[in-house]
C-alpha cells in the first residue's frame, strides 16, 4: 500500500446533476502530489499572451476545417448536427448584449443559487473562477465582454455510447451533448439576467478562448495526457462551456487530484492513439507545464474516423472514475484496467479491432491534409505551382496569377473563421 499524501472530498458540484448523498473521496498517493491545479509559469503566460495571442481553432485551421467536413465519414450525422445547432451558436454570439431584467439585490452573494440552476438545468459540473483574458483568441478579443468572472460548466457525454469511440453513434451523442449544453447554458444566462446581472454565453462550438485553464483553476479537474480535462468524477467524458458574468460571486479554488503526476505512468492513451499523436513527456509550453499533442498526427484521423476519440475511450479514468482508479493504484502500484481488451480495445470501421499492443498503420499520404489559414493555404498551393514549374510565361502564368488574386480577394473580404464561412456557405447569415 502506497503512503497517501492527501484526500480529496469531491464536492456534490462535481458529480451531476442529482449526486448521491454518500461521500466521494480520492486518496492521493505521496508520490503523485504536484501542485494544485497546475504548474505554470505566469510571467510567461502573460507574454506569450501579448505577443503571440492565441487563436481559435475555426480560424487558424480553416482550411483542415472545411475539408473534414467534406471527407467525414459521418458527413450526414454532422451537417445535420450544424444545421439543429445554428440558432443555438447565434444566440450565444448575440447573448451579451442582453441586459437584465431586474435590478440585483445589493451586496447578495448569488453563487450558491447559480450553481444550484446550473445543476437543476441538467449540467453535471459547476465552477467558479475569474475569466482569464489571456487565453483569449486573437479573433474575439472585441466580442468578450467586459465581465471578470467565468462559470465553469460541464454537460456529461452519455456513457455507454463513449464506450463505443469511434463510431457513428459515440459522435452523435456528442453533437447531441453540445446542443443540449448550449440550450441550458442560454437559460442559464437567463436566469442570471433574472438575478440582476450580465450573462455572456460562450459557445462549446464557437469558443472564444481556451477555457482548460479556466475550469482547472475552478478546482474541476486536471489537464491529462491526450489534453482533455480530467474530472473526478467523469473523467473525460464531458463537454465543457463557459459563462462570463459580472454577478457577485466567490472563487472556488484548484486542486492536485494527483491526475498530473498520474498520467505520466499511466500512459494508456498514449499508447493506444492510432496517430502516434500523444507525447510521453510532459513540455513546457507557453508558460505551462502539459502533454503536448502532435496535431498533424491526430485531425488526419478524427477527419476520417468519426472525429476519433479513442484517446477518451481508453483512458480509465473516463472509465471507471478516479477513485478507483486512484484506490487500485495506491494499493497495487499498477493502473486499473491497464492491458486489458475491455478498456483498451477498439475498432476502427474500415480495417479492423485493435486490442493491447495492436495499432492500425497508414501510409505517409494519409497524414498529408489540408489545413492552416485560408490565406495561406492559397499562398502556398500558389508556391508549390510555382515550383513544379506549373506557372509558364505569358498569358497562361497571368491567368493562374488572376485566379490567386482572385481567390486572395475572395478569402480576404470573407469571414475569417471556418464555422461563420460554412454558415454563410449554407446561405445562412451568422
Amino acid at each position: 500500500m502506497l503512503k497517501i499524501g492527501h484526500t480529496v472530498k469531491v464536492p456534490k458540484t462535481l458529480r451531476g446533476p442529482a449526486p448521491s448523498d454518500e461521500e466521494e473521496v480520492i486518496q492521493v498517493p505521496e508520490e503523485l502530489e504536484r501542485v494544485p491545479g497546475i504548474p505554470m509559469q505566469q510571467d510567461t503566460v502573460t507574454f506569450y499572451s501579448r505577443h503571440y495571442p492565441v487563436e481559435s481553432h475555426n480560424v487558424e485551421n480553416f482550411v483542415y476545417r472545411k475539408w473534414s467536413r467534406q471527407v467525414s465519414d459521418i458527413k450526414e450525422t454532422r451537417d445535420e448536427h450544424e444545421r439543429l445547432n445554428k440558432p443555438i451558436v447565434r444566440a450565444a454570439a448575440e447573448s451579451g448584449n442582453i441586459e437584465p431584467t431586474v435590478e440585483p439585490t445589493p451586496g447578495k452573494d448569488v453563487t450558491d443559487e447559480i450553481k444550484a440552476k446550473a445543476l437543476e438545468l441538467g449540467f453535471a459540473m459547476v465552477g467558479i473562477t475569474a475569466y482569464d483574458s489571456r487565453y483569449t483568441y486573437k479573433s474575439k478579443r472585441n466580442w468578450v465582454k467586459p465581465f471578470p468572472h467565468a462559470i465553469c460548466l460541464a454537460m456529461e457525454q452519455p456513457y455507454e455510447e463513449t464506450q463505443t469511440i469511434p463510431s457513428e453513434p459515440a459522435e452523435s451523442a456528442v453533437f447531441a451533448t453540445y446542443r443540449r449544453e448550449g440550450k441550458v447554458g442560454l437559460e442559464l444566462a437567463d436566469y442570471i439576467r433574472s438575478l440582476g446581472y450580465h450573462a455572456q454565453v460562450h459557445s462549446p462550438n464557437d469558443a472564444s478562448s481556451v477555457v482548460h485553464p479556466m475550469f482547472v483553476q475552478a478546482g474541476m479537474g486536471q489537464m491529462g495526457a491526450m489534453g482533455y480535462l480530467l474530472s473526478p468524477h467523469f473523467g473525460s467524458r464531458h463537454r465543457l462551456m463557459m459563462i462570463t458574468t459580472d454577478a457577485l460571486v466567490d472563487y472556488d479554488e484548484p486542486v492536485d487530484y494527483g491526475i498530473h503526476a498520474f498520467c505520466t505512468i499511466c500512459q494508456v492513451c498514449v499508447n493506444r492513439c492510432p496517430g502516434r499523436a500523444l507525447m510521453r513527456e510532459q513540455v513546457w509550453w507557453r508558460g505551462v507545464e502539459k502533454f503536448k499533442i502532435i496535431a498533424k498526427r491526430c485531425r488526419p484521423v478524427m477527419a476520417r474516423y468519426a472525429a476519433c476519440g479513442i484517446c477518451m475511450k481508453v483512458c480509465p479514468i473516463q472509465r471507471y472514475g478516479l477513485q478507483p482508479v486512484m484506490d487500485h493504484y495506491a494499493s497495487t502500484g499498477q493502473v486499473l484496467g491497464k492491458g486489458t481488451h475491455n478498456l483498451e480495445g477498439y475498432d476502427m470501421h474500415d480495417i479492423g479491432y485493435f486490442g493491447p499492443g495492436e495499432l492500425p498503420r497508414f501510409d505517409s499520404d494519409f497524414f498529408h491534409i489540408p489545413e492552416g489559414y485560408a490565406d495561406q493555404h492559397a499562398l502556398e498551393e500558389l508556391k508549390a505551382r510555382i515550383m513544379a514549374g506549373d506557372v509558364p510565361d505569358g498569358p497562361e502564368g497571368d491567368k493562374v496569377f488572376a485566379e490567386f488574386r482572385a481567390r486572395l480577394q475572395e478569402v480576404v473580404k470573407g469571414p475569417v473563421d471556418a464555422m461563420q464561412a460554412e454558415y454563410q456557405d449554407d446561405q445562412d447569415e451568422f
